[in-house]
């Protein structure tokens, strides 16, 4: 399917958004996702579905000092 991820057109096989970020080479316990402008809380990524023509945002949390 089609998407938009961070800005980009984005072909996908991910049928979750906790796929997508995994096949992003993501950590899930260090990003926030947003589908269609919605932040979509952590514990519903396993479960909330992608659907073709979505506006997905990842934002990696990165530490430093």
């Amino acid at each position: 399917m089609k998407i938009t991820l961070n800005g980009e057109p984005h072909q996908t096989e991910a049928a979750t958004i906790a796929a997508l970020v995994e096949s992003l080479s993501l950590d899930i316990a260090k990003v926030a996702v947003e589908r269609n402008r919605v932040l979509v809380p952590r514990s519903l990524h396993g479960e909330t579905a992608l659907e073709d023509g979505d506006c997905i945002e990842v934002v990696q949390f990165v530490g430093g000092g």
